[in-house]
């Protein structure tokens, strides 16, 4: 198990002791216990653990440990189970893996496996979203306090303060054809396809399609704000300049102004471009049985 302790709710000690009664009731032995850290968001325990012939890595944390637990386990055969403990747990939604302890240890030792794909950004693993602009400076306003606390809700009041924020002008390139230009708040790229709360700004995003999904958000003024938060509400594929939705393989984008970045929602450093690409079938994941 690879632990974030500051997502654990409880105690170590009393996720320890219902992980090991799961985990005998499906006749595993008792996990050993990894922590996260300052230095390591769980990769490193995540590597240390294959190297020690782990036949089951379980990330215990939010979509970040998540996204660092599958960069170390890209490419092998080792699965990666979820016990969601995060503020979003976007991957976790997206595999369908259930919210509760209990249930997510079952889903760990007693569930399937399946692979899934995982995506790049600018050279770095993530497993749901990455973004540029609007997307990237609602995470950068979220207090990390304030998600422990409240959850999604908490970047819902982080938003109401960025939705103006000005827009700027982006080159987009798919698949390496023509450039798309485009004057927008955000573009963010999905390999799965809801926000936190779990509204579908991505209808159509799956996590083992082999391709990406693309979000240009360019809403004008308030009322463009509500006629967008009314489609997505609604699960709507409708399509216009104001929120446009593409497909592809990769996905190059530039802008002319440097802008925020996010990753899997962790703020990377601010810059003018972001390519992003998909690594097909390249993760091995437990889903529900």
């Amino acid at each position: 198990m690879v632990v974030n302790p500051t997502r654990v709710r409880g105690g170590l000690d009393r996720l320890r002791q219902r992980c090991e009664r799961a985990a005998a009731e499906y006749g595993w032995a008792p996990p050993r216990m990894l922590a996260t850290s300052a230095g390591d968001a769980g990769s490193a325990a995540a590597l240390t653990a294959v190297e020690d012939g782990a036949q089951l890595v379980i990330c215990v944390g939010g979509d970040g440990t998540v996204r660092a637990c599958a960069q170390a386990l890209a490419g092998t055969s080792v699965p990666l189970a979820i016990v969601p403990a995060g503020s979003a747990n976007l991957t976790a939604r997206a595999l369908g893996v259930p919210a509760g302890l209990d249930a997510a240890l079952a889903t760990a030792f007693g569930g399937r496996d399946a692979r899934i794909d995982l995506a790049t950004a600018d050279g770095i693993v993530f497993t749901a979203m990455a973004g540029i602009g609007l997307d990237a400076a609602v995470v950068g306003a979220t207090p990390d306090a304030a998600r422990r606390l409240a959850g999604w809700p908490a970047y819902a009041g982080a938003a109401v303060g960025q939705l103006l924020r000005r827009p700027a002008t982006f080159s987009l390139r798919l698949d390496g054809g023509e450039p798309l230009i485009r004057r927008a708040r955000a573009i963010t790229v999905g390999n799965s396809g809801a926000l936190p709360g779990g509204f579908p700004i991505l209808p159509d995003a799956r996590v083992d399609d082999g391709v990406l999904d693309v979000l240009i958000l360019a809403p004008s003024g308030l009322a463009g704000w509500l006629q967008v938060g009314l489609r997505v509400a609604v699960h709507s594929r409708a399509a216009d300049r104001q929120l446009e939705r593409r497909r592809a393989r990769e996905i190059e984008i530039c802008a002319d102004e440097e802008l925020p970045r996010q990753i899997d929602g962790e703020v990377i450093t601010s810059g003018r471009s972001l390519t992003v690409a998909i690594r097909p079938g390249a993760l091995l994941v437990r889903v529900p049985a």
